[in-house]
């Protein structure tokens, strides 16, 4: 099984969702009363939350590729 690369901003917006599905939920079913623009900013700062922290493990990665990846300096290349 090939191993996948981890995204956590994937992971965050998944959180942020699955936390609003709950909320949802608990309203549907008369646990408690919600009102309807109350999940409004828990999406879309989870959202948000989710691209800086994409960003910020993009560049990470990027960084770590860059550092890791050999030199090249034409020496090895046929011609």
């Amino acid at each position: 099984m090939r191993r996948h690369e981890f995204k956590p901003g994937r992971l965050i917006a998944g959180l942020f969702l699955t936390l609003t599905g709950v909320i949802y939920a608990g309203d549907a079913g008369g646990l408690w009363e919600t009102p309807w623009f109350a999940v409004i900013p828990l999406v879309t700062g989870g959202l948000c939350l989710a691209a800086v922290t994409g960003s910020v493990a993009h560049g990470i990665r990027r960084r770590r590729r860059r550092r890791t990846a050999p030199a090249r300096d034409g020496a090895g290349a046929p011609g």
